[in-house]
């Protein structure tokens, strides 16, 4: 029995990243597509029907790409950044429900990598965490100067922004008197999502992990006007590929996330009946939320450096407190209110 759990785990996990990693890629096509139609072009359409081996392309031109590594730079370090940026990215769903269970081959099999853990929460907050080291250390190792201002930066930022990301995965704690992730969704079940119930922290969520991965309008460490590239600038062929997985990954990391704690997670409609419709209603949930980030790229201009971190430090760091304790007390008031 024990064998079988582990080759469960394992074609599970391996599954997980094909699906992360095939959803990257063409989350770079849904991005390019999107931009086009917004700023009234066509996007990829030569790379097969519709330009959908744009992707396929794309890896294939950036496998043989010449890898550069300045002479100056040191080199294990430099090797090694983009493996610590990109491996937290795809190991943060482990603990994430995709679905309840489903029987397959006789067995009942739950639909999430590492099953229903009660620290699931704790998990998450700890991995995303990592991330900073590769980017910082790919600054530095680099030995470039504008690579160590985006390094500098993007550490400088993500400690920011991670105090209030993590004040707001408090509020869905308090209301399912729980971390694991599983309950979490069963409480919004049973109730209401919580994103009615939970708009404030909803908003700090989603503002303070934009920040997180740093895609636009926060995109400071890698800003193309003031750092050529920032700390990725010296990078080239897989290992800047490397970099640019790990931030549509994350992008599709968030979008689970945020569908998980305040959109009811895989519920919905008939998935008592039918379990598998779970990763679907999911994948929708999804989908819909990675739309709107790539809308938010097309639409704001990038701030100033210094209104980025008064944004995280005066202004969502004093909401997501505020948020914990209205929810706390909420929770006194009516003790009854969530069941």
């Amino acid at each position: 029995m024990e064998i079988a759990l582990i080759v469960e785990w394992l074609i599970k996990a391996v599954l997980m990243i094909a699906i992360l990693i095939v959803g990257f890629a063409y989350t770079t096509y849904m991005e390019r597509k999107t931009l086009a139609r917004m700023q009234v072009r066509y996007g990829p359409n030569r790379a097969g029907p519709f330009g959908l081996l744009q992707p396929v392309a794309d890896g294939v031109k950036l496998i043989f790409k010449e890898e550069l590594i300045p002479a100056k730079a040191d080199k294990f370090i430099f090797i090694l950044a983009p493996m610590l940026t990109v491996i937290p990215a795809l190991v943060m769903l482990a603990v994430v429900p995709f679905g309840g269970t489903v029987n397959l081959f006789g067995q009942e099999i739950s639909l999430s990598i590492a099953g229903d853990i009660n620290v699931g929460v704790l998990y998450i907050t700890a991995i995303a965490s990592i991330s900073v080291y590769g980017i910082v250390l790919a600054g530095w190792a680099s030995n470039n100067k504008y690579a160590m201002m985006g390094g500098i930066r993007s550490s400088a930022q993500m400690v920011s922004y991670e105090l209030a990301l993590g004040l707001a995965f408090i509020g869905p704690i308090l209301l399912s008197s729980s971390m694991s992730l599983e309950e979490i969704v069963q409480t919004q079940g049973r109730n209401i999502w919580f994103i009615i119930l939970q708009p404030l922290g909803m908003i700090i969520f989603f503002l303070a992990a934009m920040a997180e991965i740093n895609r636009s309008p926060f995109d400071m460490p890698e800003a193309e006007q003031e750092l050529t590239a920032g700390y990725h600038t010296e990078y080239s062929g897989m290992k800047f590929a490397l970099f640019m997985m790990t931030e549509y990954i994350k992008v599709i990391v968030i979008s689970v996330l945020f569908a998980t704690f305040f959109l009811g997670g895989y519920l919905g409609p008939f998935v008592d009946q039918a379990p598998w419709l779970g990763p679907l209603y999911l994948f929708i949930k999804t989908f819909i939320l990675m739309f709107i980030i790539i809308w938010i790229r097309a639409t704001m201009p990038r701030i100033r450096y210094d209104r980025l971190m008064a944004l995280g430090w005066k202004v969502l760091l004093p909401l997501a407190l505020l948020n914990v304790f209205l929810t706390g007390f909420l929770v006194i008031l009516f003790p009854n209110l969530i069941q």
